[in-house]
């Protein structure tokens, strides 16, 4: 008999592990198709999560599942499509025991990306860094030391069409699913935002108010700021302003200095950066039109 289970249990490591993800208009039956669809194949459901979006009537759903040892990522697309095909959804299935490559760009502040290997070394992110990018030569030492390619592509007005290109041809090679921008200092240009549209995460500081150019820490400490934070977001055309995955503030006060600023600063901005890869590569977030939904475990 097969059984259907809604959270947690012992899993046989024999067993094969798969992420579902669709959205659609919501309508009665989806939840019923999807879950007979598993049962008939012996899957076990390990999490669930679902939300209807009332603005738009429309329904996103993550399900976690494992599988009998050698079913293939075939085998559920094709149980799923009377219900595809009946629903019109927009489905995608994951094989976890595939793990995702990802290219980390960089500048010379390193944090962010020191803070990602590390999460990445510890198993917390499960990843393989297929490449460090930056315009800079500072973080090649650390790239060599954690055997990953480095590529030194220092961007002009001249060239910066010849290195998005190159860009592009690297994701293609390595196989990548997602671009980290940890403190890249190089703004993309439209043309590749909306081309690698939902591949690629960037980390911003986010204050009120909000303060541009350099030093914005400095900036921040000089008007009273109370409170600063980080955003991770999907990069867009529009800069800062793509859809948000996760943010955090942290409460400051008058008796720090610009460099306690800053400090408390590099901090959250790699542990955000780092939840938001996280939730996208154990394919927690979901795009809705300029917002997200994202299914933290």
């Amino acid at each position: 008999m097969n059984k259907l289970m809604q959270s947690g249990g012992d899993i046989s490591m024999s067993e094969n592990k798969f992420i579902l993800k669709l959205s659609c208009l919501d309508q009665p039956g989806i939840v019923a198709g999807l879950t007979t669809a598993l049962a008939s194949r012996g899957a076990n459901i390990l999490e669930s999560n679902q939300f209807c979006d009332r603005l738009t009537n429309q329904l996103f759903i993550r399900i976690a599942f494992a599988a009998p040892a050698g079913t293939s990522k075939e085998t559920f697309e094709l149980a799923f499509k009377p219900s595809v095909d009946r629903f019109d959804m927009k489905l995608k299935l994951e094989d976890l025991s595939r793990r995702p490559k990802i290219i980390i760009m960089v500048s010379k502040f390193d944090h962010a990306l020191l803070h990602l290997l590390y999460q990445i070394k510890v198993g917390w992110l499960n990843a393989e860094v297929a490449a460090i990018v930056s315009n800079h030569e500072d973080s090649r030492r650390t790239a060599e030391q954690e055997d990953i390619p480095f590529y030194y592509w220092p961007v002009t007005k001249e060239n910066k069409a010849e290195r998005e290109a190159q860009l592009v041809e690297l994701v293609k090679e390595t196989g990548s699913e997602l671009v980290v921008l940890a403190r890249y200092m190089q703004v993309l240009s439209n043309d590749l935002s909306n081309r690698l549209y939902g591949m690629v995460i960037n980390i911003h500081h986010s204050f009120l108010p909000s303060f541009k150019g350099a030093k914005p820490y400095h900036q921040a400490h000089e008007r009273g700021v109370k409170l600063i934070g980080a955003t991770g977001h999907y990069v867009t055309a529009d800069l800062d302003e793509g859809p948000i995955i996760e943010q955090e503030t942290e409460r400051v006060s008058h008796a720090m200095s610009s460099d306690d600023f800053v400090a408390a600063g590099r901090d959250i901005e790699s542990r955000v950066l780092a939840r938001a890869v996280k939730y996208h590569l154990e394919g927690r977030v979901m795009l809705n039109h300029h917002r997200t939904v994202v299914f933290s475990a």
